[in-house]
């Protein structure tokens, strides 16, 4: 099998977590807003697989992985392709698939796992295997041996498993292997021996691998200097090739654990290889644009094929492998009669070409979009293909493809459209949080300018192809500062949003603002809190309602606690606000329920809908503050949500004010509580115009403001003026700009005052 390599975006080695004496992060929770059609991609689609019709099953299907996280089955007829199972797990780019045995699907991706699943299952359920500490690219199996596949990818890292002894819950797998190695003796735990777990090395050197924790350990195949993106495996799975960016094919004898050659030719990375059946004749294709036919038995290259303008990412042969079909950067399909060199293009694409699979008189192709196409390939018959016309002699010089190219003489396609297609979702490719820290603007590959309430993970609003995105970014823009308490990312072709302690907790927001009915005024609303709240609220309904929840559910909120309570009691603080249901502007969409990519104390990430949680999940599934933000209400310890301010009488103004120094106040407070303040603390050298000396108070300010204003450095507590009947018109100036009376502290001092000093106001009585 082949993978190409893009730039990927880099994310960290999740499954990495040794050599590190840094003092560790607390694990983060991710949710992925999918999109309404949960059955198509929503990002390039990176590799195919193709499982015939048998006994078990009664449909030819097929397996596509793509850059989404996810691997789909469809289900295929001659002129339909329906999507019958989403396999969601891994939490990164999923790179590369092969089927075992007709029964089992094996994945990899950038995660740096590879999954096992069950081909005909929900897609649920799968067995991870852990060993590589960077993206895992490619992988191979054998067509005769069902446990055999084998792994690939950055850093050179090449593993061997046979995935029934990985799965197989063998706990003192170690032991056997330390005293079997020790008395020369067989293990039987695993199909292959124990004494060819040996690390394949360029001096043939044997030695164990570290154990997975589960017990059971692959075989190691070590020599490759740099990253490691095509491998492929004979039908028998005793031989395979491996190559990459050292332009080099190497050859591997699975069975005695030894390198038995390295095949030199290519001037750039390798990135395609193809065994024949027998394991004596390899393909490679690089990206140097060149296609080479290699002798395993004679060790050198017979010969070299010209046929594309850039890099060959893809290889697929005929069953016999007289004819290859080849594809890459260049958005072409070749196929090359590989003993007369004639070759024919079959068809082109708009975007490069990633992977190919035969099906029979058909061939699939992926690219980076996110759609999968069907063309014609007779590949039982290929001599049909050539006697439609157009074809040409396969050059043996890399450049002569190129000049031809130049000089205009480049072959037409024999097929202009494909026979089927199954169309994905496009790909967000731009995306712009907005200063309301709720709303992300995002543009997709076709174009479309959309609006996302990321409280809610729905679309509020479809711009359209008409829309600038960078215009309309300008149109939304408001005036208000909110603490960045979330971060996006647009890697898996949605929109992600990632939370992490303590950071997510800063931002709050008036009820009021959120247009949630409540008790007060005042009443503030924790962002981070409630959307958790939103999505788990699922899992908390099947936590509390399946068997022994009761007992179980206190259990489990203890042990949590308990944990928490054993870090330090005081870096925690509780909160009396919601606990019960969730508010609307957090209710996230139950048709399109938004995916969750986190990790707790065991088992390391995962993904999974929110409304496939089962309610079991617990403190080795969930970070624990996650945990105790929902089951017990409370918050990490956060920086000063307060905002320091002076506030003074304009020069020249009759207005005094009872103030005592500095005030404080929370970020969020609106300056309409300001103007109440100086209302209450205001002194005139008389009474207003028909102002009444009568006892009655000033409305809308009273002993709220003790809430809203306490805790500064000042005596914050009203001196109520009973004479002051009507209430004035005061206005409050910050850098000599009157303030909206709905701005928060927040923005006047990120918009207004914009210097890192105590903010700095007056006011001024307005006739």
């Amino acid at each position: 099998m082949n993978h190409r390599v893009q730039a990927m975006h880099r994310v960290g080695s999740v499954g990495n977590t040794t050599g590190s004496s840094r003092p560790r992060k607390e694990k983060k929770l991710t949710y992925v807003l999918n999109s309404t059609d949960d059955t198509k991609h929503t990002g390039g689609v990176n590799c195919l697989a193709v499982l015939k019709s048998s006994v078990s099953s009664q449909h030819d299907y097929l397996f596509t992985g793509s850059r989404d996280g996810t691997l789909k089955r469809w289900q295929l007829t001659e002129d339909s392709a329906t999507c019958s199972a989403t396999f969601e797990s891994h939490v990164d780019w999923v790179n590369d698939a092969v089927i075992l045995g007709g029964s089992t699907l094996v994945s990899c991706s950038s995660d740096t796992t590879l999954k096992t699943w069950n081909c005909l299952s929900d897609g649920t359920s799968p067995r991870t295997l852990r060993q590589h500490s960077d993206y895992v690219l490619c992988l191979a199996s054998a067509e005769k041996n069902s446990n055999l596949v084998a792994s690939g990818g950055l850093g050179g890292e090449v593993f061997i498993w046979d995935v029934e002894a990985a799965a197989a819950p063998v706990s003192k797998l170690n032991d056997a292997v330390a005293d079997d190695c020790s008395n020369g003796v067989n293990g039987t735990a695993s199909s292959l021996s124990v004494t060819s777990m040996r690390t394949i090395s360029s001096s043939n050197g044997i030695a164990v691998h570290p154990s997975q924790p589960q017990g059971y350990a692959p075989i190691a195949a070590k020599g490759h200097k740099g990253s490691v993106y095509a491998l492929a495996m004979n039908d028998s799975g005793n031989l395979l090739v491996s190559g990459g960016i050292e332009k080099v094919v190497r050859v591997w004898d699975v069975r005695t654990g030894s390198k038995t050659m390295k095949l030199r030719g290519h001037t750039e990375n390798v990135r395609a290889l193809l065994l024949d059946p027998t394991g004596r004749f390899c393909l490679s294709g690089s990206s140097d644009s060149m296609i080479r036919l290699w002798d395993l038995g004679q060790q050198r290259c017979i010969h070299s094929y010209a046929v594309h303008t850039d890099s060959v990412w893809a290889l697929a042969s005929t069953p016999t492998f007289s004819h290859v079909y080849s594809a890459g950067k260049d958005l072409s399909l070749y196929l090359t009669d590989l003993s007369s060199r004639e070759s024919i293009l079959l068809c082109t694409e708009e975007d490069p070409i990633v992977q190919l699979a035969l099906d029979d008189e058909s061939i699939w192709v992926a690219f980076s979009d996110s759609s999968v196409h069907r063309w014609p390939a007779e590949a039982r018959t290929p001599h049909k293909v050539f006697q439609k016309g157009g074809s040409f002699l396969a050059g043996n010089l890399s450049f002569s493809r190129a000049r031809a190219s130049l000089e205009g003489t480049t072959p037409v396609p024999v097929c202009k459209e494909p026979t089927f297609s199954i169309p994905g979702t496009p790909a967000i490719v731009q995306h712009e949080i907005l200063n309301n820290r709720r709303h992300v603007l995002t543009k997709d590959t076709a174009g479309c300018v959309k609006l996302w309430e990321i409280t809610r993970g729905i679309v509020i609003q479809d711009y359209g192809k008409v829309v600038s995105f960078d215009e309309k970014k300008e149109e939304l823009f408001e005036m208000v500062s909110i603490p960045a308490w979330f971060t996006a990312d647009i890697r898996l072709g949605s929109l992600s949003i990632q939370l992490e302690t303590p950071q997510c907790f800063l931002a709050e927001m008036y009820a009021a603002d959120l247009e949630i009915d409540a008790n007060a005024e005042d009443d503030k609303v924790n962002l981070a809190r409630e959307t958790l709240k939103g999505l788990l609220c699922h899992w908390l309904a099947k936590r509390k309602h399946r068997p022994g929840s009761q007992s179980m559910a206190n259990g489990d909120v203890k042990d949590v606690s308990s944990r928490i309570t054993s870090h330090s009691k005081a870096e925690f603080e509780g909160s009396s606000g919601n606990d019960a249901g969730v508010y609307p502007p957090f209710e996230f969409s139950a048709a399109s329920p938004p995916s969750i990519i986190t990790e707790g104390s065991h088992g390391g990430p995962w993904r999974k809908k929110i409304t496939d949680l089962s309610g079991t999940e617990d403190e080795k599934d969930f970070p624990w503050w996650v945990l105790d933000c929902v089951l017990n209400n409370r918050l990490p310890p956060r920086e000063n949500n307060k905002c320091s301010f002076y506030l003074h009488p304009c020069e020249g103004s009759p207005v005094q004010i009872h103030t005592q120094g500095k005030l404080s106040a929370p970020r969020i407070l609106r300056i309409h509580k300001v103007v109440n303040y100086v209302l209450e603390k205001l002194v005139l050298d008389k009474p207003l115009d028909g102002a009444a000396v009568d006892g009655t108070s000033v409305p809308g300010v009273g002993t709220s403001l003790q809430n809203s204003l306490a805790g500064g450095d000042a005596s914050l507590r009203p001196i109520m003026r009973p004479w002051l009947r009507l209430k004035p018109n005061i206005e409050i100036l910050c850098n000599n700009q009157v303030l909206a009376h709905d701005m928060s502290l927040a923005t006047v001092r990120a918009y207004i005052w914009k210097k890192p000093e105590d903010l700095l106001c007056s006011c001024v009585l307005v006739d």
